[in-house]
């Protein structure tokens, strides 16, 4: 079998769910308590990945999971170098949030120039969501990457974005 690493930054403003995100993906686990990333937290998770001619993949993802505060903006760029993949997040009570990726595509742009992109609308289990998904999909279109909606909480979705970004990463 053939073994494959590959890096993944989670990219998004503060709070919208990036650690729980990866913390659900690595360790099915999801705490209510919200603590803020300083700088970057590395995790990685092997996964199989079946492609195409019908070959499993045995592919370890490095997850890194990078501060959304303004403070860390300076140093993002130099986590971002080397990505073969990104996950940027938005959060479905905060509109701006969906705004906000431009910024963090752009930065990413600049170092990792060929890395995939996916657009994870998180918190589908809050009441208080003000982003439509025809919102999202057009700010996905936009920034040319397929989209999900997810709940780090309740798991929906979580494994589905992972082990696409994975396939397709695998694949290139």
């Amino acid at each position: 079998m053939r073994k494959v690493s590959k890096k993944v930054c989670l990219l998004g403003d503060f709070a919208v769910g990036k650690t729980s995100l990866v913390r659900r993906f690595v360790y099915d686990l999801f705490d209510e308590k919200y603590i803020s990333t300083i700088g970057v937290k590395v995790s990685r998770k092997t996964v199989a990945v079946p492609t195409v001619d019908g070959a499993v993949v045995e592919l370890t993802m490095m997850l890194w999971d990078l501060a959304g505060s303004e403070d860390f903006s300076q140093m993002r760029g130099s986590y971002m170098r080397g990505a073969a993949g990104a996950i940027l997040v938005c959060d479905l009570t905060r509109p701006e949030s969906l705004a906000n990726l431009d910024s963090y595509l752009a930065d990413l742009r600049q170092v990792s120039p060929q890395a995939m992109v996916i657009v994870v609308a998180n918190k589908s289990d809050s009441p208080d969501q003000h982003l439509l998904l025809s919102q999202v999909e057009a700010g996905a279109a936009r920034l040319g990457a397929k989209c999900f909606v997810t709940s780090a909480r309740t798991g929906e979705n979580v494994e589905d974005v992972f082990r696409i970004l994975g396939r397709t990463l695998v694949e290139l």
